[in-house]
């Protein structure tokens, strides 16, 4: 009988069916282990760009009902003091387009939320086991 670990030429058929048996839920194992990895890391891109939506959400409005401070101070009084909340309201309108471009931008990086590595890495053992040597 030959070794189990021996050149794939001089094994059996039933010794390559065996050590493929005892190698196949290592392998499906590993893939799954990369594919929750990924999910997690994704996960995590889509959770800081949602609260950074948020805080853009957060920041418009804030930016609004400085406008309207603004525009109310402007008729009402004619005097300088609106000049300054409209400013305050420039400000806060900035602040929330670029914390609204960089949680797009974190949420871009986890889509798409598939395992795209695990899910290749499965299509090239499929392709392995069934004798097919693409790349």
């Amino acid at each position: 009988m030959t070794s189990q670990h021996g050149a794939p030429e001089s094994q059996t058929l039933g010794a390559l069916v065996h050590q493929l048996s005892q190698q196949i839920p290592e392998l499906v194992r590993s893939e799954i282990r990369l594919a929750q990895a990924e999910v997690a890391q994704k996960g995590k891109h889509v959770g800081i760009g949602a609260g950074m939506f948020g805080a853009a959400g957060l920041l418009g409005f804030l930016a609004l009902g400085s406008f309207t401070a603004a525009a109310i101070l402007g008729l009402a009084l004619l005097v300088d003091a609106w000049v300054a909340a409209l400013l305050v309201g420039v400000v806060l309108l900035g602040a929330s387009v670029a914390v609204g471009l960089l949680g797009k931008e974190q949420v871009g990086e986890a889509t798409p939320a598939a395992p795209e590595r695990a899910i290749h890495g499965l299509k090239e053992d499929v392709a392995t086991v069934k004798g097919d040597h693409r790349d």
